[in-house]
């Protein structure tokens, strides 16, 4: 199954957004910041959802075709 540039951009655009709010929840933890350690761990969880949403939709238009 071949899948449209736009999904992989976008994919790749979650894919980061994970890695950069991973990354800042391990900096604020190490910091003792846990405010904003919450903040980009609820970040982090809701960005999968979408990352869900757009999988499904390009496997989908990609099976009508």
């Amino acid at each position: 199954m071949k899948r449209s540039w736009r999904g992989v951009i976008l994919m790749s655009l979650v894919l980061f957004s994970n890695i950069v709010f991973t990354q800042y929840t391990i900096n604020h933890y190490y910091h003792q910041n846990y405010e904003l350690v919450l903040l980009f761990a609820s970040l982090n969880i809701a960005v999968f959802p979408v990352a869900c949403w757009i999988y499904k939709k390009e496997g989908r238009s990609h099976e009508r075709k």
